[in-house]
């Protein structure tokens, strides 16, 4: 499997089989290039414009952006109802996480996760291999809350997203960057594309900063 951060919460996922799936496509407006990946399945967290601009995707993808148990192009994925902040979603509504297997990896997608999770929500998820988490804060989780939310489902490989980079207007997304997440960990490491199998997943909890497209 391969894994590639498009910036912002927006990840491509290619299966050893050919299968693309893309995360939480966005809007220009975020600052990032546009998204030209002809996938298979996009999965939309939430309908803000940075996370759902679907139609400026190539192609036709088939799109999950509700809650429940879906069978999309082979695979199983799971939308598990949460909140984009820290009071039941009054502040900016409600958030899809994603789990999802490709490969014999069960991989999980937290969307703008605004809380952290409770032990019914992390048995909820279940056993994550590879965690795509929010660290920026303002609209979602900040470093501190997803470390905890690290803690609570130890997964084996975590990309953080949703944070601050050069790409992005001064002026929008007041956002912190990743170095305040990663400045918990001790195994933190750089790729420009993450290539993964079961067998080569880490002993340890490793943090992967994925580069974002113009670096």
């Amino acid at each position: 499997m391969q894994i590639r951060w498009l910036g912002h919460a927006c990840f491509q996922i290619t299966g050893a089989g050919g299968i693309t799936i893309l995360t939480d496509p966005p809007d220009r407006e975020v600052g990032y290039p546009p998204v030209d990946v002809r996938a298979d399945v996009v999965t939309v967290s939430h309908q803000h414009f940075d996370h759902n601009a679907v139609s400026l995707l190539p192609g036709k993808p088939q799109v999950v952006q509700e809650p429940g148990v879906h069978q999309v192009a082979g695979i199983t994925f799971r939308g598990i109802s949460t909140f984009h902040d820290s009071s039941g979603g009054r502040q900016r509504g409600k958030n899809l996480v994603f789990v999802f297997e490709v490969d014999g990896l069960k991989l999980c997608h937290l969307g703008d996760l605004g809380h952290t999770l409770d032990a019914v929500k992390v048995e909820e998820i279940g056993p994550v291999d590879i965690l795509m988490v929010p660290v920026g804060g303002y609209y979602t989780i900040d470093a501190a809350a997803a470390k905890a939310v690290v803690d609570a489902l130890g997964p084996r490989l975590v990309l953080p997203m949703h944070y601050k980079t050069p790409v992005m207007p001064d002026a929008s997304f007041p956002i912190a960057p990743v170095g305040d997440f990663t400045r918990h960990f001790a195994r933190v490491r750089e790729e420009k594309v993450l290539s993964v199998e079961r067998e080569s997943l880490p002993p340890e909890l490793e943090v992967v900063v994925l580069a974002y497209p113009q670096s």
